[in-house]
């Protein structure tokens, strides 16, 4: 259990005010929906989500190592980062 403890953390971090988590406001926001309807959906999707990740993680395992995953995806942040960076700033 501790070592799914980081990827619990990681990912309830990364959601935290994400476009995903705005969506899911603004939809408890509407007085016709069910708040528990809007969770039992938002909670069903990012499930969904996660399960494709993983299902598509494992087979990319198959084809690429998990090093240079890791580090084409550290890359991709970066460059992603610069890019917003630039962005604003140019």
């Amino acid at each position: 259990m501790r070592s799914l403890f980081p990827i619990f953390l990681s990912i309830l971090l990364a959601e935290l005010g994400d476009k995903t988590q705005l969506a899911t406001l603004l939809f408890a926001t509407d007085p016709k929906l069910s708040r528990v309807g809007v969770f039992v959906a938002s909670t069903s999707a990012l499930t969904v989500s996660s399960l494709l990740a993983v299902v598509l993680g494992e087979q990319i395992t198959r084809i690429v190592s998990p090093a240079l995953l890791e580090t084409l995806a550290g890359i991709g942040f970066i460059v992603i980062g610069l890019r917003m960076l630039l962005a604003k700033y140019l």
